[in-house]
């Protein structure tokens, strides 16, 4: 699902060469860096570099990936990935599992005033409150929000930010991809989002990563209007790959006063269940 040889041509054409000292050439036809400055750049030969790219070549030390990283411009969160690609064993570990202990679902439901899910690392799901199903107006366990976002809701539905909300999910599975690249739920739901979207191929092809931590996500709920939320992803230490969701509002605020009238509701939906 994803390689290190790909992530490098990828970061490499974003690299514009003045911002690495090298004088702008209006007979350049490449994007970005050619292979060769890379390699001067990294202190690495260019027979090396080359091989890296085609895949040829494996277990590069620590001091080669640190010196692409630097060359190459990558983030903290595009760093770890380039080491994780970097080194994948030859026989991985089986991805986690789906199920959510008791103790857990009775914490999720004590969330009473905001919209609370644990999900997994391939955006499943996995159990939701009340709140969280009213949000979403559907049941939570069986939603993907990959595939809520690309196939089922798209740019006119519960997502205010459409755009910025594809680019971060997609970020998020390419992470995923290099954590678990064997795991064949998520190689499924990469292919099935691909053959259903353009956007999403075109974001996938890009193959920029994206680590969910905290942010502002807008949502555009058909009976409350506007809620601009606060999102904070909690890891959860002992459950690998999954993450308790939490979607809060600031006091005093428009979200704030939506989120109480969205828990008025009439409208069923099920509580903290897996």
């Amino acid at each position: 699902m994803d390689d290190l040889a790909g992530f490098l041509r990828t970061r490499r054409a974003r690299v514009a060469p003045a911002a690495v000292g090298i004088p702008a050439d209006s007979r350049r036809r490449v994007e970005g860096l050619r292979r060769e400055e890379v390699a001067h750049l990294s202190g690495v030969s260019v027979d090396y570099y080359v091989r890296l790219e085609q895949g040829r070549a494996t277990q590069p030390s620590e001091q080669v990936l640190d010196a692409l990283a630097r060359v190459l411009g990558l983030d903290e969160t595009e760093r770890g990935h380039l080491h994780r690609l970097a080194r994948q064993p030859r026989r991985r570990a089986k991805a986690p599992g789906g199920r959510v202990r008791p103790e857990l679902l009775r914490v999720l439901g004590l969330v009473a005033g905001a919209p609370a899910m644990v999900m997994d690392h391939r955006m499943d799901v996995l159990a939701g409150n009340r709140l969280a199903g009213l949000l979403f107006g559907r049941p939570m366990p069986g939603l993907n929000i990959a595939r809520h976002l690309f196939l089922e809701e798209a740019e006119s539905g519960l997502y205010a930010d459409w755009e910025q909300c594809t680019r971060d999910v997609v970020g998020h599975l390419r992470l995923a991809a290099g954590e678990h690249p064997e795991d064949p739920r998520l190689a499924t739901l990469i292919g099935e989002l691909a053959m259903g979207c353009e956007r999403f191929r075109r974001l996938w092809a890009r193959a920029d990563v994206r680590a969910r931590t905290h942010g502002v996500k807008s949502y555009r709920h058909p009976l409350v209007g506007l809620l601009e939320l606060h999102q904070e992803n909690f890891a959860l230490p002992h459950e690998p790959g999954m993450e308790l969701v939490v979607l809060s509002a600031a006091p005093d605020t428009p979200a704030e006063d939506g989120l109480r009238l969205l828990a008025a509701l009439d409208t069923p939906a099920p509580e903290a269940h897996s």
